[in-house]
């Protein structure tokens, strides 16, 4: 279009007005006739005439086209115009008409109104820069009418007319008014419609600054939980896209993390789980497209626990599929989870962390558990992107997967564990995702049982169990898998196969094709020549045959009971009947398990038993089995009825044992004992023709007589062995070995003595079969038959310790010490737990609890008859037969003692589940009134004899044997009481040890100290807990006077057991019982003059230990000041005892000192973790989260205040005191460099209590460590020749160097802090100087001849040894310091955290560097520089790194 003349913009008078529809019509012909624009329109005076036609138009009937026809033609015509002030101002005064009626709700707000102003958009510089302001106004004017969507059209249009505003040089303060409308905007109150807008419109306007932008998120995330669940997903994208054009990331992430785990998640709906869903696809989406909010993420979840919720976890799983952060992103997770675990852990061992925080942790470990189930739970719901993160993540928590102990930890406080977290997140995925069983779980599982070290495999294996016993159908479309599995059986470590096979046997009963299969690869493991997998192969074997029986008893509802329905495919595959019993199928293999060696045949016999014990029919075919076995060493006719030398054979010089008979004689007897009377097994379809027997009648009546058989066999052997001819029993081997007193040539009698001490001990092995045979038929028999059973028992009982005698002769003969054969008590290997079962190839017991209570019974009566009161029938009897009672009564308790402690011991060794275990052990808490009895009888003091001087060797012998079981009674009482604190169901034990404690066994005149014991049972009586009462009263009514009574007869040992005993009660007792112990405790050390440093140091423990803090601290250092008085110093003599305590003395200041220290380096261990949690909590990590610490700031500070006075007289633990020391002043230096605010931080200045800790150490710990550095190595120069002392004075000097470079690393962050808040507060320091660590000044002397102490006040004295050293500013504004620390004062304690406002006006981190330089330039004009500073100087680096 050609330019139009002045002349033509000019409007002619006589030009008539347009319509509305002229307007209309001649912008759609204009373009085509390319005419000239008519001069009413470029007149100014026409512009109210066509603002009356808009209005016109929007008060039509269907206003929507009209009005957007119109304006679309009317800015059509002025786009065609030339530039000019009145075109402007139309435009202008258009858009503002337009505005009012859309805002006044007078035309619709529909596709027409968008398209009109999305025109205006285009158009809008056409307006006049003033206008833009009124249009600016306008438009948010009224955003409180915007709830739809379509409402919000009007704010397309803001922010280019924010931009024309902020750059038009024509209108002053522009930038002001663009402010003044964005702060409008984020303070007006926003519905959804106006926030989503808000968002998608934010990006344009990029010159917000960052505290709008912080205040503009807030109120975003604020009002998302108002926005419908089908607009979250675009907004949540349009903040990524936001924050990937750099708006803000960290806040971006931040918001969108935290409000998806905490706002959404407790709506925990399919529809809210979808949204979340595509939530995650939209995150991962953009970290794809900018790696860098990936970072933010990591960044995120890697600052602080408090972030981690179930959202979070699915944002790291789902990061975790994108290559670059898989590693970073499941090692986060893993972290996460191993720190919350280790930090609860932590807290609840720490005895002066307050309650509440403990509490919080606990907190903390379930909300990051709760928030890994939930993400995996949630994995079906639009996320399957992170299955395979799941995968991932799980079978790495299995590999780090926690012991036993720490198991049985988590379980008690309601957590589940690494292992069990890991096993229900990769049981959910097998269970709901059928793509993950195969190719995955199953797959990985397979992978790693084969590569990974067996304690490792052992959580793999115990997945594969509870996957197949909670869902057995799905498994079994796996069972290719499982076979290719099982190829490696003879490859694996002996524990991973028997373990293997174990998980797979309830899959068996559903798979005959499983169960073939597994018996062809046991066959094959049978013909190994490895001894391990032999021994997996035999446990596999009976394992079979167990679970065959359990299968046929519980056939009748096991397919009822199932958790999973199977398919018609799965259950073609479940075989109605397994056919004939595994025990005849397997009887090959069951007859090569007899031929081999000893371990192979014990696992079998006592698989044998629990076969019998699982299906009692099975005894007579078992039997039928042993009885030829049996007959290869047992000779009826013969005098020696056992040939126990064939069951020990030499192979190259060794000897071992190839038959262990008394294993094979317990198990007999145990069948013989389980069999029912009048019945047998009778398969229908079976044979015994294996065994030489048919089901004719004649082998029917051969199947009887087996038991009968063996029931003779045993009978005669019983005889045999109670007459007592050993010799003639065993002389096979007793007389080639000279036991008895042959001699024969050297080379060979070592060999045959060691064949003699294995027969001696598998006929001790028989002993106890015997006896627990003779145990059980007390239970029913009559008194009469009691007698002869009695007689029968010291009989054996008396052989039994014979052939102890003859096992220790043939050891000292061969001039080493040799353990038995079977596992001795101590020695039990750790368990291997796979669910209901532990593996352990431990001998178990041939004596059953309930005849071990059966003896203990029985001798007691005896026992009690003889020495009950101290008095003895000297009247009636002699002395001979009295002192044989006495010798008989002595073995009785011996071998009852030494078979309980056994039994104990072993208790473990069983998983709960075991048939066996109930078999033998039974109730072992049953154990525990008879030996507290037996307890109270051997504690009395034994009647002497009238003659007792004839015969004093003789009753020194029996008062030894007395103690010593005492000490094994006492023994047995506390691991009992350990087993029944590690389980809560075996709480009748407690109770019946009170009940008889207080009924039936009183303790007379025993003194308890103090009247407290009293007050205290009748406050207990109350307690509602019946466990806790339990154990009140256990400690005050039965352990203290007993305790205290062995003290007063000197029987420390058994002290020792005793405080053992109190203590482990006193670990699960609550606080204020604890307290009432800790003041019997005191007691005793205050009046108890014991020179026993065992005693001493248990006494002094357990009085430690059983106080709370900080009491627990104040009793350390009160005993300590008592420790110094006793060992004396430079300025006072030594004392012979303390005066308050009067269990220190010069016997026991080592011991003492060594408890007190022990205390000191327990809290320092927490203080490491302490002081790494404080960390977390500074300025530079924390940001903008704000957390109130005060709570565990003073504990901390109040901890240290207490721990300065533990190093001034520790001499004979100088290393020990050295080491602690270096670690305290390291934490130290840790809480001072905490103190000093970072980089745009304002510093705030030191509370009361870090000015009291700084003053205390450095008066009465700094200067006291520098004299004890100096008097230590004045005596190491004075012993320097002793040979003796040179490794130990070599350790010490090794720590001094340390020590010293610590307190100068805490003096110079002192020196900072100081300078930073203008607070000297190193006022009370004392600089060394000797800086060479050899001290060679004396102590200073005054006229007087008195020794003049380091002035610590002086300050004069202080600025003179420093120099020109680091604090000498300090030093000079002493006004200063002390205006400052009035100031200080003043403050409330809350401000002593450094965690201060920001908008520091100081630049923290260019002053820190110049206090470095200027420390440097300080310490180089100290006139002893530190040797070696280059190397110290690399350490100071390394602590700046730390923070």
């Amino acid at each position: 279009m050609a330019p139009v003349s002045a002349e033509e913009e000019a409007p002619a008078p006589s030009s008539p007005p347009l319509t509305d529809d002229d307007i209309v019509r001649l912008a759609r012909e204009l373009p085509q006739t390319s005419a000239s624009i008519p001069s009413f329109l470029l007149s100014s005076t026409s512009h109210p005439i066509l603002i009356s036609y808009l209005h016109s138009r929007a008060a039509a009937s269907s206003p929507s086209f009209a009005v957007a026809d119109y304006i679309l033609s009317l800015l059509s015509l002025i786009s065609l115009s030339p530039r000019s002030s009145p075109i402007s101002s139309l435009f202008s005064s258009l858009l503002l008409a337009y505005i009012k009626l859309f805002n006044s709700s007078q035309i619709p707000h529909d596709g027409n109104s968008l398209k009109t102003i999305q025109l205006f958009y285009l158009h809008l510089e056409i307006a006049p820069n003033q206008d833009l302001l009124a249009v600016a106004d306008a438009i948010v004017s009224d955003l409180l009418q915007i709830v739809d969507p379509d409402d919000a059209q009007l704010l397309d249009l803001l922010p280019r007319c924010l931009d024309l505003i902020r750059d038009s040089e024509a209108i002053e303060r522009g930038g002001e008014f663009v402010n003044s409308v964005v702060d409008h905007v984020l303070t007006s109150d926003w519905s959804k419609a106006l926030l989503v807008k808000l968002v998608s419109l934010i990006r344009e306007i990029s010159y917000l600054d960052k505290g709008r932008c912080r205040e503009f998120l807030e109120k975003v995330f604020f009002g998302m939980k108002g926005v419908d669940l089908q607009d979250l997903p675009s907004l949540v994208y349009q903040l990524l896209v936001l924050a990937s054009k750099g708006f803000s990331k960290r806040e971006v992430i931040e918001g969108i993390v935290m409000f998806f785990g905490l706002q959404m998640g407790s709506k925990a709906t399919s529809i809210v789980r979808q949204v979340e869903g595509t939530v995650l696809l939209h995150v991962n989406f953009s970290v794809k497209q900018d790696p860098s909010l990936g970072q933010e993420v990591l960044g995120l979840a890697r600052s602080d626990l408090r972030v981690f919720n179930n959202f979070t976890v699915s944002v790291l799983l789902s990061l975790a599929r994108v290559r670059r952060f898989n590693e970073s992103s499941i090692g986060i997770l893993k972290t996460a989870l191993l720190m919350s675990y280790r930090d609860f852990k932590s807290a609840t061992g720490c005895k002066w962390l307050p309650s509440d925080l403990k509490e919080g942790y606990l907190q903390t470990v379930k909300k990051v558990e709760k928030a890994v189930m939930r993400a995996v739970n949630d994995s079906n719901f639009g996320r399957e992107h992170i299955v395979p993160s799941i995968v991932q993540l799980g079978f790495i928590l299995l590999e780090s997967a926690e012991d036993g102990n720490q198991k049985a930890f988590y379980n008690s406080n309601g957590l589940m564990g690494t292992e069990e977290l890991g096993i229900q997140m990769l049981k959910t995925l097998f269970e709901v995702h059928d793509m993950t069983r195969n190719e995955v779980i199953i797959e990985q599982c397979k992978f790693r049982i084969l590569s990974l070290k067996p304690e490792q495999s052992m959580p793999i294996i115990r997945l594969l169990g509870y996957l197949i016993q909670t869902l057995p159908y799905p498994m079994l479309e796996h069972v290719s898998r499982l076979k290719e599995l099982l190829d490696y059986f003879t490859f694996m470590h002996g524990k991973i196969a028997t373990s293997f096979v174990t998980a797979l046997l309830p899959l068996v009963k559903y798979s005959r094709d499983l169960q073939d299969y597994t018996i062809l690869v046991v066959r094959k493991a049978m013909f190994r020549r490895e001894d391990t997998i032999r021994i997996a192969a035999t446990n596999a074997i009976i394992d079979l045959i167990l679970e065959e029986k359990r299968s046929k008893r519980d056939r009748t509802y096991s397919f009822q009971d199932s958790s999973s329905q199977a398919s018609c495919s799965q259950q073609a595959e479940v075989p109605g009947s397994l056919g004939a019993g595994l025990f005849q199928d397997l009887s090959s293999l069951l007859q090569r398990c007899l031929c081999q060696q000893a371990t192979v045949k014990e696992i079998m016999y006592n698989g044998l038993v629990k076969l019998v014990l699982v299906d009692p029919l099975t005894a007579g075919p078992v039997l039928d089995f042993l009885l030829p076995h049996f007959l290869h060493f047992y000779r009826e006719d013969a005098d020696d009825q056992l040939d126990i030398s064939c069951c020990v054979k030499s192979e190259s010089g060794k000897i071992c044992m190839e038959e262990p008979l008394d294993c094979l004689l317990s198990s007999i007897s145990w069948i013989l004992l389980l069999q029912p009377p009048g019945k047998t097994d009778r398969p229908s379809d079976s044979s015994w023709t294996c065994f030489g027997f048919s089901l004719s009648q004649e082998n029917e009546a051969g199947k009887i007589m087996s038991s009968e058989s063996f029931s003779s066999a045993l009978l005669k052997i019983r005889q045999c062995l109670r007459r007592g001819n050993m010799e003639g029993l065993s002389s096979s081997f007793t007389e080639e070995s000279g036991i008895f007193g042959h001699t024969q040539d050297t080379g060979s009698r070592t060999s045959e003595d060691e064949k003699t001490r294995s027969c001696a001990f598998i006929l001790s092995g028989i002993f106890e079969v015997l006896l627990n045979t003779i145990a059980t038929e007390m239970e029913k028999a009559t008194d009469i038959e009691k007698v002869d059973l009695l007689k029968e028992l010291i009989d054996f009982v008396n052989h039994y310790d014979s052939l102890e005698k003859s096992r220790s002769i043939s050891r000292q003969r061969n001039g080493i010490k040799r353990g038995n054969l079977r596992n001795a008590v101590h020695d039990i290997p750790d368990n291997t737990d796979l669910g209901h079962m532990k593996l352990s190839w431990a001998r178990i017991p041939f004596i059953a609890t309930s005849s071990i209570y059966q003896l203990l019974q029985t001798f007691l009566d005896q026992y009690s008859l003889n020495f009950s009161d101290g008095v003895t029938n000297s009247h009636s009897c002699s002395q001979s037969s009295s002192s044989k009672v006495s010798v008989c009564c002595s073995k009785i308790i011996s071998f009852v003692i030494n078979t309980s402690l056994q039994q104990i011991k072993t208790f473990c060794v069983l998983g709960k589940d075991d048939p066996l275990k109930t078999l033998v052990y039974g109730e072992i808490e049953m154990l525990g009134p008879p030996l507290l009895k037996l307890i109270w009888l051997l504690k009395s003091e034994p009647t002497l004899e009238a003659d007792q001087k004839k015969k004093e060797a003789k009753g020194r012998k029996d008062v030894e044997d007395r103690r010593e079981h005492l000490h094994l009674a006492l023994i047995c009482l506390k691991e009992l009481i350990k087993i029944c604190m590690q389980n809560p169901h075996h709480t009748r034990l407690l109770e019946d040890l009170v009940s008889l404690s207080t009924v039936e066994y009183p303790l007379r005149n025993v003194a308890d100290v103090g009247p407290e014991p009293d007050y205290e049972c009748e406050i207990a009586s109350g307690i509602d807990d019946q466990n806790i009462k339990s154990k009140v009263l256990l400690i005050a009514k039965c352990i203290r006077p007993l305790l205290s009574e062995l003290l007063g007869l000197s029987f420390l040992r058994e002290v020792e057991i005793l405080c053992d005993v109190v203590m482990v009660i006193c670990h699960e007792l609550p606080c204020k019982w604890r307290d009432f112990n800790r003041d019997w405790a005191v007691r005793i050390c205050n009046t108890s003059g014991i020179t026993n440093s065992k005693v001493a140091k248990s006494l002094v423990k357990l009085a430690i230990c059983l106080s709370s803090p900080p009491d627990d601290l104040i009793l350390a250092q009160e005993m300590t000041k008592e420790l110094l008085k006793v060992m004396g110093s430079e300025g006072s003599n030594p004392l012979e005892t303390s005066e308050t305590y009067a269990i220190i003395n010069h016997s026991t200041t080592s011991a003492t000192a060594s408890s007190i220290l022990e205390l000191i380096e327990s809290v320092i261990v927490d203080m490491d973790w302490v002081m790494a949690k404080l960390k977390t909590f500074s300025p530079v990590t924390l940001k903008s989260t704000s957390l109130d610490l005060s709570g565990e700031h003073a504990s901390a500070l109040c901890f240290e205040e207490t721990l300065y006075a533990r190093a001034e007289a520790l001499d004979p633990q100088a290393e020990h005191l050295l080491r602690l020391v270096t670690r305290f002043y390291k934490h130290l230096a840790q809480m001072s460099k905490l103190r000093i605010a970072p980089k745009g931080w304002k510093q705030v200045l030191p509370g009361l209590k870090f000015e009291k800790l700084v003053e205390l150490t450095c008066r009465q710990l700094t200067g006291p460590l520098y004299s004890f550095v100096a008097l230590m190595q004045r005596d190491q120069q004075e012993n320097a020749k002793s040979r003796g002392l040179l490794s130990k004075i070599k350790r010490e000097n090794r720590w001094i160097p340390d020590l010293i470079f610590q307190i100068e690393d805490y003096e110079k962050y002192l020196i900072q802090l100081s300078k930073a808040t203008k607070v000297n507060l190193l006022r009370h320091a004392k600089r060394s100087t000797s800086r060479d660590f050899k001290i060679l000044e004396h102590p200073r002397t005054n006229t007087r001849g008195e020794e003049v102490p380091p002035n610590h006040n002086n300050s004069t004295a202080v600025e003179n040894e420093r120099g020109t050293g680091g604090l000498q500013e300090c030093g000079d504004d002493t006004e200063e310091g002390h205006d400052d620390s009035e100031r200080a004062t003043s403050a409330p304690d809350e401000l002593c955290s450094p965690l201060a406002a920001e908008d520091s006006e100081s630049d923290g981190q260019e002053e820190e560097e110049e206090e470095e330089e200027e420390e440097e330039g300080d310490r180089d004009a100290l006139p002893n520089p530190i040797p070696k500073r280059s190397k110290m100087s690399k350490v100071v680096q390394d602590s700046d790194d730390e923070a």
